[in-house]
């Protein structure tokens, strides 16, 4: 045996070694269910404090509702009127649990706690943070908001 055929030996090892990982990182790069709906959730975050209505209206629901009697058109006048009459209003995110309902793989719940602040600190009407709940139903890869309701 010459010194060529050697270190080819060595090679193939490294090579499927090499295929292997690269395999196993590509699966692992797959995104779930749930870290897509944590996805969606964070980009909603992001969007409101961009204070950007258009990319927060791409994210609701064809059927959207809020506290059972507002739809999306409500939320696109609110967005607008909060967004540009108040804009030293800030919202503040205290906690939030995102989770996929266990009961069906297409609907997933958000809980948080959010502060309302201004210009000056807190706002004097509300001290205690709100509690928001989110509905998100799964579209296709997508996560949806569905439902909003708050206290």
């Amino acid at each position: 045996m010459n010194g060529l055929q050697r270190p080819a030996r060595r090679q193939l090892p490294v090579f499927l070694l090499a295929a292997l990982l690269m395999l196993l990182l590509s699966a692992c790069g797959k995104d779930d269910p749930q870290a897509r709906l944590e996805a969606a959730v964070q980009r909603l975050q992001d969007n409101l404090e961009a204070r950007d209505s258009g990319a927060v209206l791409d994210q609701l629901d064809k059927r959207f509702r809020a506290q059972d009697q507002f739809d999306a058109q409500w939320a696109r006048q609110t967005m607008l009127l909060l967004f540009h009459r108040y804009a030293q209003v800030k919202v503040v995110s205290l906690g939030r649990q995102t989770r996929i309902d266990p009961g069906s793989a297409l609907t997933g719940h958000t809980e948080a706690q959010l502060l309302v602040t201004g210009a000056q600190g807190l706002i004097p009407e509300r001290v205690t943070p709100y509690t928001v709940r989110l509905e998100w139903r799964r579209d296709g890869d997508d996560w949806k908001l569905y439902d909003l309701k708050w206290e």
